[in-house]
């Protein structure tokens, strides 16, 4: 088998991190992100057309009518609508919103729904969120403490926060809709992440244990690469199944996608490069993964 010389590049691949991150977070110190209603609180309103909706139109007739910033997406069918209006707008005036479309459309026109979301409410769930995170974030940190070793433990912590900060920033850098199928896709990205993470850490460990001779940068690279075909074809097939939701599933999970999209791509790239690359500058070894040894017993020979 032929060594790709992965870690020969670290420090090219640290500084391109870098750059990622400062930029995102220059970018979300900056512009922010774009909360979505489920954030800063708004009237959703949905709405059944007896035939084909032009979505156009739609948004053209809104914004002439003075519901300017007014969200219009397609909601199952063409002929359901779905319909969101900032902050500002009570549910008595999504009421009002239906007689303005109704005297714009041949057809008829049929409310399903309406709900307001107060901004308090935003508050608490943007809030929520962060915690969510954050205590995901913990928890990995102790499992991999606690299944591997500290210093593993650190490397897929940075990597997932990289992960984080990156996907944040690539949503506040375009301007896209963060709401909560957003907040939910971040979430998987860290658990996608850490899967990718833990299959390198495991092999990274056992040929610690089984090449004994070998530098730990010669070690990370034979573990990488030994898992390099595992790591692609479980990244390319699912990016295959998250490119054709968001080019055929419809605007409403448009943004999770994308957003799991961009965080499959930027975990895979950190479960090779950011989590081994903080591996060694902690100076990992062979000596914090050797088996202990048992009193009265002799250290097991695993050397090939």
């Amino acid at each position: 088998m032929k060594v790709i010389n992965f870690m020969g590049r670290r420090r090219m691949a640290a500084l391109f991190s870098v750059i990622l991150i400062l930029v995102s977070l220059g970018s979300l110190a900056t512009r922010q992100l774009n909360w979505g209603l489920d954030f800063t609180g708004g009237t959703l309103v949905e709405v059944h057309y007896s035939e084909s909706a032009d979505l156009n139109a739609i948004r053209g007739i809104l914004d002439s009518s003075g519901y300017s910033g007014a969200i219009v997406v397609s909601f199952g069918t063409d002929r359901d609508v779905l319909i969101r209006l900032p902050k500002g707008y009570s549910d008595k005036e999504g009421a009002e919103l239906l007689t303005t479309l109704q005297q714009s459309f041949a057809g008829s026109v049929e409310l399903r729904r309406i709900e307001f979301v107060g901004p308090q409410v935003g508050d608490e769930l943007r809030e929520q969120g962060g915690l969510a995170m954050l205590l995901a974030l913990g928890l990995v940190m102790l499992y991999i403490a606690f299944r591997f070793q500290f210093k593993f433990a650190v490397g897929a912590v940075v990597a997932l926060v990289h992960d984080v900060i990156i996907t944040l920033g690539f949503f506040s850098l375009s301007g896209m809709e963060f709401d909560l199928t957003v907040l939910a896709a971040l979430l998987a990205v860290i658990g996608y992440s850490l899967n990718d993470t833990i299959v390198v850490s495991d092999r990274i460990r056992e040929n610690f244990r089984k090449i004994r001779r070998a530098e730990p940068v010669e070690v990370i690279n034979i573990s990488l690469t030994e898992t390099l075909g595992r790591t692609l074809v479980t990244s390319l097939t699912t990016l295959l199944v998250l490119a054709a939701l968001a080019l055929f599933g419809g605007e409403m999970i448009n943004g999770f996608a994308i957003a799991l999209i961009v965080g499959v791509a930027v975990g895979t790239y950190s479960s090779i490069y950011v989590a081994a690359n903080t591996l060694l500058l902690m100076g990992v070894s062979k000596e914090d993964l050797m088996i202990p040894v048992k009193e009265g017993g002799d250290q097991e020979d695993l050397t090939p």
